[in-house]
């Protein structure tokens, strides 16, 4: 059977390194989890001190919209640490 492949996504405001959800920490989480679930990471992405209001200024996340978009890695899923991370505008992101 072949393995479901994913990118990570990983974003931290200022506010949250202090709170311990600095990028590295959601990358380990992240990794652990998709090896618990026998996915294989394909790339990783981090947008760091930016918001999660819209998709403008942060580099990482429009590159990887444009990857999935384009079918470049054959995906099935986006890991994130928690759904904020993702952004905070469903409209903006989906």
């Amino acid at each position: 059977m072949k393995k479901q492949r994913c990118y990570i996504y990983t974003r931290v405001s200022t506010a949250m390194q202090v709170d311990g959800f600095s990028l590295d920490a959601q990358k380990e989480k992240l990794k652990k989890y998709a090896d618990y679930q026998d996915r294989v990471v394909v790339r990783e992405f981090s947008d760091e001190g930016k918001s999660g209001k819209n998709v403008d200024g942060r580099p990482q996340f429009k590159e990887m919209l444009e990857l999935i978009e384009a079918g470049t890695d054959d995906i099935d899923y986006v890991l994130v640490f928690k759904l904020s991370r993702f952004g905070r505008n469903a409209a903006d992101v989906l």
